[in-house]
């Protein structure tokens, strides 16, 4: 089963949801994974199913980085905020680097997000 990994600043949080929201009916085709606030979010505001890793602070984007490593991930949606991330935030540059070694996309904003949902959903129609 395709599996898709979710985390999000927090000011991007927001943001998560909607575009879960969005494409929920998707969403529940795969197996999702994300960091701990954000896949707690996830599960309270939507039906979806997400197992949740530690918090980014605890390393959760460390543990997602370790399963894209595995080939675990397919694809990886990490909604960012660029201007005011806090220093408790997950960093995107390890799991940047490690997504771009096993050759696993990685969304950094909404529109780019919903390229990476839709291909990922072509590729496990093609399966």
């Amino acid at each position: 089963m395709t599996r898709v990994a979710l985390i999000a600043h927090d000011d991007e949080k927001p943001e998560m949801i909607d575009l879960v929201r969005t494409y929920e009916s998707l969403l529940s085709e795969f197996d999702l994974v994300g960091t701990g606030t954000t896949g707690q979010r996830i599960s309270d505001e939507t039906d979806l199913e997400i197992e949740r890793k530690q918090s980014g602070p605890l390393g959760g984007d460390m543990q997602i980085g370790g399963e894209v490593a595995q080939d675990e991930i397919d694809a990886v949606v990490f909604l960012r905020d660029p201007h005011t991330a806090q220093p408790h935030e997950p960093d995107i540059t390890a799991l940047l680097r490690i997504c771009d070694v096993h050759d696993v996309p990685l969304a950094t904003t909404r529109t780019s997000a919903e390229y990476v949902l839709d291909g990922v959903a072509a590729d496990s129609a093609d399966d």
